[in-house]
């Protein structure tokens, strides 16, 4: 059993009575059930801790895993540098996850450290830990913006490692809960908030991991969160097996969430604790789904898709398109020009976004053949798309109305029109009807910074119409 436990716990500074100097008895049902988790981890003399942390090294679309022997920290950045840790870490472990993780082609290693010194994320766990192990072995993992299943998939490949290395390891998944319970808190008070945080906590007291991945990633965003992806990442490394789950506090009097679990693994395999394959199969059902209603644009942008990947040169318009398709389509797509966008999601988050405001090519149709290519091999926020990902694919189609300039905001409605904000030759845009965009202020404002327009330079707005299709 190389995976001994695994337990999720908070990271406010505030709860280290160095920090607190007594504000921290607020939080007394969080610190007993802290000392809790240290006291069971030390009992299972673990041979090593894996921390992942939200405040240490991270990138976009790649796991950092800190290099070297060890490392020590402190928290002198909250006025208490008297609390201070040393850990050596488990090389031989980290060379077996980059492997693992390789394996799985899931990008992960030691390259680009920040900052060496323990973050905060890590320093507040092991202000616990060490007052039962005076110095622990770890391995410390900072988290990416790739997709929760990928996070999934890490954990099986750090299980994978220890079990191959006959290393007894104690999974501890550092991160808060919600940042927006209450206006009180300093991020304000959003109602996904205390949502997030009942859901969450249901999660860790049942067991269901599965529910971790299926949160709307616009839902995440307006809850604040902080530490779901440390949380996904251990529970891949409890995948399949049978486990104990317990719930030991959950605490909020400062607008942020405080949760403490711990799961204790049993012997065996349990084959319905697959989650991270049940996930998959469940995305892949919704594709199915969608693809057997699908618009007859987004039949094609999804022909242009998958022309692309297989044949290696763009669909030519419209001797490339399949006689039964080009029947079925719109009189629109075929004598009538207007920009779109084609928008690619995979398993519930955005997987690639590309359109045009006006028209470029002589038809609708051919404005999709075009920018579905686009929305798949070309978005810069995104690897290009892979055959192996075009089952799992969900298109939309959006075609846009002639933008019209308008006088200010108040013409403005985020549920009704786009909006583009231009200044001199820089513009950005923004589809209408977007998850957490609500007001106008909002719209305008990530118009604004998608087209590099600083907040205090003059602009102009036009707004259009959007018929999505899907």
């Amino acid at each position: 059993m190389p995976v001994l436990a695994g337990c999720a716990v908070p990271h406010p500074p505030i709860i280290v009575p160095a920090v607190g100097k007594g504000e921290e008895r607020v939080i007394s049902k969080t610190i007993e059930a802290y000392r809790e988790v240290a006291r069971r981890i030390a009992a299972l003399q673990p041979d090593t801790l894996v921390i992942m942390s939200p405040h240490a090294t991270a990138y976009l679309d790649y796991f950092h895993i800190a290099p070297g022997p060890g490392a020590t920290g402190d928290l002198s950045q909250f006025n208490a540098p008297q609390t201070r840790c040393a850990v050596d870490y488990d090389q031989e472990l980290v060379a077996a996850i980059c492997r693992q993780a390789a394996d799985r082609d899931i990008p992960a290693g030691t390259e680009g450290e920040k900052d060496p010194s323990l973050d905060h994320g890590t320093m507040v766990p092991l202000s616990f830990i060490c007052e039962q192990i005076p110095r622990p072995r770890i391995v410390r993992l900072g988290l990416s913006w790739l997709p929760p299943l990928t996070h999934y998939r890490l954990g099986e490949a750090i299980a994978a490692a220890a079990d191959k290395l006959g290393r007894r390891i104690v999974f501890v998944a550092s991160g808060d809960l919600s940042h927006r319970l209450s206006e009180l808190g300093s991020y304000g008070y959003d109602p996904a908030g205390p949502q997030f945080d009942e859901q969450v906590t249901q999660a860790f007291a049942s067991g269901d991991f599965g529910v971790l991945l299926r949160f709307e990633e616009s839902f995440c965003e307006a809850a604040g969160e902080c530490g779901l992806r440390s949380f996904i990442t251990m529970a891949g490394a409890l995948d399949g097996r049978p486990v104990s789950s317990e719930l030991l506090s959950h605490e909020g009097p400062w607008g942020v969430g405080y949760g403490v679990a711990w799961f204790s693994p049993k012997d065996g395999a349990d084959p319905h604790r697959r989650f991270g394959q049940a996930y998959v199969a469940e995305q892949l059902a919704s594709a199915t789904k969608a693809r057997a209603g699908q618009d007859p644009l987004v039949q094609l942008a999804r022909f242009s898709i998958e022309h692309r990947l297989s044949t290696g040169h763009t669909a030519r318009w419209p001797s490339d398109v399949p006689a039964e398709l080009l029947e079925s389509l719109p009189s629109e797509a075929l004598d009538t020009r207007a920009g779109a966008f084609v928008s690619l999601h995979k398993d519930g988050r955005l997987r690639g976004c590309i359109g045009t405001i006006l028209p470029t090519a002589s038809c609708l149709g051919e404005e999709i053949v075009r920018n579905a290519v686009s929305a798949a091999l070309d978005d810069p926020r995104f690897d290009p798309v892979a055959p192996s990902e075009l089952p799992r694919l969900i298109y939309s189609v959006d075609v846009l109305s002639a933008p019209e300039p308008i006088a200010g905001p108040d013409e403005l409605d985020p549920a009704r029109y786009g909006v583009i904000v231009s200044c001199g030759n820089r513009r950005g845009l923004l589809l209408p009807d977007l998850d957490g965009v609500d007001t106008v202020d909002q719209q305008i404002d990530i118009a604004r910074r998608k087209g590099g327009i600083g907040a205090g330079e003059p602009y102009r707005l036009e707004r259009f119409t959007v018929v999505r299709h899907t």
